[in-house]
């Protein structure tokens, strides 16, 4: 876990409004129900069921579905072989080719003597916070809405974003497993449903956890227990 300490949020407002939030191979939270891997150029996705290999390719011009053989333990990942489709899973870590996000499996999959290469499993924390951007899924663990835009932005320095209303921004540095940012900055308009952008405000005021489940997400976690789960969008 990263310590992230945030003092003094020198906020020109804590007016707030209601937010906003996407999803590459796991779902949000908890034990994913399968195996998912995707690849590009041509666009591809893989399910792997306790049941079934559901397999899309060519941009969803190519369809195989066939029962799962079971996994054939290797030095470094697992394959399953059908008379369609063969895949090859290696704990290697892999980069989707289309962003920075970076996956903890290379999956290559060979469907009706056509071969691909690919990542799936587990979604790694990114190297470093500057460069990359999140959306809001939920503050104090309420849902963020959909029809508010959100963002929580790091470029080289500085942070900046929206909790679903005002914009708000600041310098940040980081040692080690600590980061620190502020004061922040933020605009003073008035929005409908005050109370989710309020709370982050008020979360972002004394030291915060920072933590990267395998989903994809990032969550911070104040001292009294509140969060807020963002999920990454660059």
């Amino acid at each position: 876990m990263i310590r992230i300490a945030l003092p003094a949020v020198s906020l020109l407002a804590l007016a707030a409004c209601a937010p906003a939030t996407e999803a590459p191979p796991q779902g949000p939270g908890g034990k994913p129900a399968a195996y998912m891997a995707i690849g590009t150029e041509p666009g591809w996705t893989l399910e792997i069921t306790p049941a079934h290999l559901n397999y899309d390719g060519d941009y969803g011009a190519t369809k195989i579905r066939v029962a799962n053989p079971g996994a054939e333990a290797g030095t470094t990942g697992e394959r399953y072989a059908t008379d369609r489709l063969t895949v090859d899973v290696m704990r290697k870590d892999c980069s989707d080719g289309m962003s920075d996000r970076r996956y903890r499996d290379t999956v290559t999959v060979r469907a009706d003597g056509k071969t691909v290469t690919g990542c799936g499993g587990a979604i790694l924390p990114p190297t470093e916070l500057a460069g990359t951007s999140w959306t809001f899924v939920s503050i104090g663990g309420a849902a963020v809405a959909a029809d508010r835009p959100t963002a929580l932005t790091f470029d080289g320095k500085r942070l900046s974003g929206s909790a679903g209303c005002n914009r708000f921004s600041g310098n940040y540095t980081h040692a080690g497993r600590v980061l620190t940012a502020g004061p922040l900055m933020a605009t003073e308009m008035a929005c409908p449903g005050m109370e989710l952008e309020a709370a982050f405000f008020a979360l972002m005021r004394g030291p915060v956890g920072l933590s990267f489940p395998t989903d994809g997400t990032l969550v911070l976690t104040g001292a009294d227990g509140r969060t807020a789960v963002l999920r990454r969008a660059i």
